[in-house]
């Protein structure tokens, strides 16, 4: 083997490995969460939990990641330990549709259909497809869909070259003796195991290790061990993930080692017995890219079929293992709310947002929850209420920097086009959800003085600032559902609202200025009412702010200004229709 051959081996080997890179991360930013959304969403089937493991892995192409969402989920609480150990299980049966698929590159044929199955034959269609999608498209998904042929052209590129680099191996006396070494078992399984647990792949080591094959030094007997191996190595990203996480966490990535483990040992244990008895004639054969993929299929579903029956008793050996304590009986002190923003799930960006999204609109109905409990303190003041009211603006406060920390956090990550605007909405409301909580709070405030003064509003004005007091409830109810269904049709019905608001806060300014010439009201009241007008004004306006920023998810130049500057207000447009509805809606009394 010659220097220029091992720079190939070895250049094929990075391309093999950033190919499956970019495959893995396009299929987990075009899948947008929601596969990670059914895993959240799972009952407490053992056998759904194990098909749903299998699925979302073999969808994403790599069991590390779904192993790693799901030690993500259990330290969140989302998930019990229980529903976990079903989705591990099948995990690993999941990541096997990997071998597969690159045992297709063993095809040999001279029928034009069949040679049009081997990956090294379609994928330059794919590459040129995937350069056209991601140079060449704006719509993100497609772009998205452009980066996962990219990524699996570039896999079997640099597949189909590590294989081509290493048949010269094949005659190398040395390197025929060390694939003898591994015939030992114990050997086997530690080279596989270490392999794996250095590149954090097991769907990577096996893909090397198909490639290897290609020598055909590489017999059964070296291979199934090695395999073995490469299953515990793979252990080894789902332990990093449970470091600094809560015990119930670390206890899923201690089931993940445990499954891996004991099912290793014993179908290490019943093969080689049976192989002691029988004697297998195939174990000195060489083996194929197919075989490899049978022997590692084979061993994952036949321990999930096992060891599956028997998941309390894996449950209760990491309850053994990481025992209880104090503190977790107690609960985190980052509290429920928070915990869901888990730095593991970085690692999979659109899981990350939608948690972070989740706690958005709680953020969201939080602060509605706030203006509804402050509005009637107006007419009737409540010590406790007020008390409640300063608590949610303070529980709102930690909302915006809990999830502001989390965003900035995310946003250095490899976002798609769609996820990096989504990002962008959720920064910007979270501030205008800050802001009309403070405004609920000055509301209070409001209220305390009027109650502390022993003064009230002329009849005429609490009828008017009921209506008004209501249509700025509604308007943030609007907004908080039109934030939660990111409906662009809500979105654009918020402006014509706040614009109304506006109008009803200048004509009750007037209406006021009038009962003061005539007496009917005081100058200190007059104060009072001007700031509770400019508080609904403004939060009408951080509403407006909230549709913008929903907007801005279909619309990418869509600023504030801009918008409202280029609006069709004309006679029959929405905008109008809409105003008009408003306006007649929350229309003030008579004089």
């Amino acid at each position: 083997m010659s220097f220029f051959d091992l720079l190939s081996m070895v250049g094929g080997l990075a391309l093999f490995l950033y190919g499956m890179h970019i495959l893995s991360e396009g299929l987990e930013k075009l899948s947008g969460g929601r596969l990670e959304r059914i895993l959240e969403n799972l009952t407490n089937s053992k056998w759904k939990a194990v098909l749903l493991g299998a699925g979302v892995t073999a969808v994403i192409q790599s069991s590390s990641a779904t192993t790693v969402m799901v030690v993500g989920f259990v330290n969140s609480g989302i998930m019990k330990l229980k529903q976990a150990i079903g989705v591990i299980m099948g995990a690993n049966v999941g990541t096997t549709v990997t071998s597969w698929i690159l045992s297709l590159t063993g095809i040999e044929s001279d029928n034009f259909l069949v040679k049009l199955l081997k990956p090294t034959s379609f994928s330059p269609l794919l590459a040129i497809v995937g350069v056209i999608f991601i140079m060449f498209l704006k719509n993100g998904k497609k772009r998205d869909l452009g980066t996962i042929f990219v990524g699996f052209a570039i896999l079997m590129f640099g597949m189909d070259a590590m294989s081509s680099a290493m048949k010269p191996l094949s005659d190398i006396p040395e390197f025929t003796r060390l694939f003898t070494m591994f015939t030992n078992p114990i050997l086997g399984l530690l080279v596989g195991a270490l392999l794996t647990a250095i590149i954090q792949s097991s769907s990577a080591s096996i893909g090397i290790l198909q490639a290897l094959c290609g020598t055909g030094t590489v017999t059964y007997a070296a291979a199934v061990p090695i395999i073995m191996g490469q299953n515990i190595g793979t252990c080894v990203t789902a332990i990093m993930s449970g470091v600094g996480a809560t015990k119930n966490a670390k206890r899923a990535a201690m089931v993940h080692l445990l499954f891996n483990v004991i099912g290793t040992a014993i179908f290490m244990v019943v093969f080689y017995l049976l192989h002691a008895v029988i004697q297998f004639d195939f174990m000195d054969e060489s083996v194929n890219k197919v075989g490899i993929a049978c022997v590692h299929t084979g061993f994952n579903i036949v321990a999930t079929l096992v060891l599956l029956p028997f998941s309390n008793i894996l449950e209760r050996l990491s309850l053994m293992i990481i025992k209880p304590d104090e503190e977790e009986l107690a609960r985190a002190e980052k509290g429920p709310e928070f915990i869901r923003l888990d730095e593991r799930f970085l690692s999979t960006p659109s899981f990350a947002l939608e948690q972070a999204n989740s706690l958005v609109i709680k953020m969201a109905e939080i602060t509605y929850d706030s203006l509804k409990e402050a509005i009637p303190m107006l007419f009737h003041f409540d010590k406790h209420i007020a008390e409640n009211v300063e608590y949610k603006e303070n529980l709102v406060d930690r909302y915006d920097d809990e999830i502001s920390s989390y965003l900035v956090k995310l946003s250095s990550r490899n976002l798609s086009v769609r996820d990096s605007h989504k990002l962008n909405m959720l920064l910007h409301s979270i501030g205008d959800l800050e802001r009309i909580s403070d405004h609920a709070m000055n509301i209070v405030d409001s209220a305390r003085e009027i109650n502390k003064k022993e003064q009230s509003f002329s009849a005429k004005a609490v009828e008017e600032l009921k209506i008004f007091s209501q249509a700025v409830e509604d308007i943030l109810a609007d907004a908080v559902k039109m934030l939660e269904t990111e409906d662009e049709i809500a979105a654009k019905a918020i402006e014509p609202f706040e614009e109304v608001i506006d109008v009803i806060q200048k004509e009750m300014k007037k209406r006021h200025t009038k009962r003061l010439r005539k007496g009917k009201c005081t100058a200190e009241m007059g104060f009072v009412l001007s700031d509770i007008t400019n508080n609904y004004e403004r939060i009408a306006d951080h509403c407006s702010n909230l549709a913008i920023n929903v907007m801005q998810l279909y619309e990418d130049d869509t600023h504030a200004h801009e918008y409202i500057d280029t609006l069709q207000k004309d006679e029959g447009s929405f905008f109008a229709v809409k105003f008009q509805e408003y306006l007649k809606r929350y229309e003030l009394p008579n004089k």
